[in-house]
């Protein structure tokens, strides 16, 4: 059993005992909680093998999941995505009508990308997260094309790094979709590499080597943020899968190495790194924009300039993107920063609590690593934004202007909504044709015994 699978035996309070105590005459696999149970027979009969992941295929044509979604992280991830409008606006205006000569350019695309944040949100909530499954490999794949397409000669350049691909009118930014498609496969595989998670050769190193090609594209880009927080997941779910610490911190301590002798060989990243030590001496050309963001937050104070009153936007490039939390702080202030990670921590929270709840290990997995995901990111962009870290161009989830960002971050978000509908408000009900039709099969018996038990 899994670390993470101990430590989800033990949670929950009195909801997770009545949930995973398993009914008088049945049996319930050990590795997995919350799963189908299976009544059991006397010795003397012979026992018809049925697996747990059979049993819940079987009884999925009848399972809806009709369960009320995680109100409260509902609603954190829209008012984030309001609020992300909101500051865009805000942060974005002046430079729109200079550059466009149309305050509002800015405005209406992420008004557009907003709405359809909330629809991919809420479509994703209602369908069984289980449904990706046989998708995982196809969306690996394409990501990991698309990747490979950025860095071809066929990637939209931007600045100095090539890390869009040009579809029409529209840039996708695939990095951003690896991110979550990479979360899916780890979960996918952990889940059924389970019982061989602490062998090197099964459970640990094909992971951290298709894992590996996806940073070499990103790196590639060049896209440094991008890579570390895929390594961080990586490292992440394979903690919690199981795997064995001794893996994990020695990589750990070889991918530190190898990722500062490519900050100190690189030109470029070795001078920004030395710019971010000595932000004073270089404010005026390669730390000046970590340097107006950290003004941004001193002018704001306890409670901002108030919204639209910002001057920093007249200095700090990219402020309506990734530099977007500077604005917040300038205009909101330290409370409006403290609301903000308020947010992005109940994200986090009902994320874990999804995990802790899902009846198998594939949700769990997805769960937490989404969970990461949003934490990461956050924590990241923010300490960029106050000169913590050094510049690595992340987005803040759900707020930052970007289509690519906020759907995917949004997707994310109804994932982990299908996720939180938990086993025990599903409906086991069958319509009468139904019924009739899967008792021959001997399904209906299984179902009504997970019934009971849940």
């Amino acid at each position: 059993m899994s670390i993470w699978s101990r430590f989800r035996a033990g949670d929950g309070g009195k909801k997770g005992a009545q949930r995973s105590a398993p009914a008088a005459g049945t049996a319930q696999d050990p590795g997995r909680r919350g799963n189908v149970l299976l009544a059991s027979k006397s010795p003397e009969a012979p026992v018809e093998e049925r697996s747990t992941d059979e049993s819940v295929a079987a009884t999925e044509s009848i399972r809806r999941r009709t369960g009320p979604v995680d109100a409260v992280l509902a609603a954190t991830v829209i008012a984030l995505i309001g609020f992300g409008v909101v500051m865009v606006y805000s942060a974005s205006a002046i430079e729109a009508t200079v550059r466009y000569k149309d305050a509002q350019f800015f405005l209406k695309r992420q008004a557009v990308y907003a709405v359809l944040a909330v629809i991919v949100m809420a479509v994703a909530s209602r369908i069984n997260y289980r449904k990706i499954k046989p998708f995982t490999y196809p969306i690996l794949f394409s990501v990991a094309a698309m990747l490979l397409a950025t860095v071809a000669g066929l990637g939209h350049r931007a600045g100095n790094a090539y890390r869009w691909l040009a579809l029409g009118p529209v840039h996708v930014q695939p990095a951003e979709l690896a991110k979550l498609g990479i979360v899916l496969w780890l979960a996918y595989s952990l889940s059924k590499k389970r019982d061989q998670i602490r062998s090197f050769s099964v459970g640990f190193l094909p992971h951290l080597l298709v894992v590996g090609v996806l940073m070499l594209l990103c790196l590639k880009q060049p896209d440094f943020g991008s890579a570390m927080v895929l390594l961080f997941l990586t490292f992440t779910l394979l903690f919690v899968a199981g795997a064995r610490i001794p893996y994990i911190a020695a990589f750990s301590a070889l991918l530190a190495l190898a990722a500062a002798a490519l900050v100190r060989f690189s030109g470029y990243r070795y001078a920004r790194y030395l710019a971010w030590i000595d932000m004073e001496s270089n404010r005026a050309d390669l730390a000046y924009q970590p340097f107006q963001s950290v003004m941004s937050f001193g002018s704001g104070g306890v409670s901002g300039l108030g919204l639209g009153r910002g001057l920093q936007v007249l200095y700090l490039p990219e402020a309506h993107t990734d530099f977007i939390s500077a604005i917040v702080g300038e205009e909101l202030g330290f409370l409006g920063i403290v609301a903000l990670c308020c947010a992005y921590l109940v994200i986090v929270a009902r994320g874990v609590k999804a995990a802790l709840a899902a009846d198998d290990d594939y949700g769990s997995f997805i769960a937490f690593g989404i969970a990461t995901l949003f934490g990461v990111q956050a924590m990241v962009n923010l300490s960029v934004a106050m000169a913590i870290l050094p510049t690595k161009g992340l987005t803040l989830p759900l707020v930052s202007y970007g289509g690519s960002s906020l759907i995917v971050n949004a997707l994310g978000a109804g994932i982990l909504l299908s996720i939180s509908r938990s086993p025990g408000t599903e409906s086991t009900t069958a319509s009468p044709r139904e019924a009739a039709r899967l008792s021959n099969s001997g399904v209906v018996g299984v179902a009504a015994v997970s019934r009971d038990a849940a």
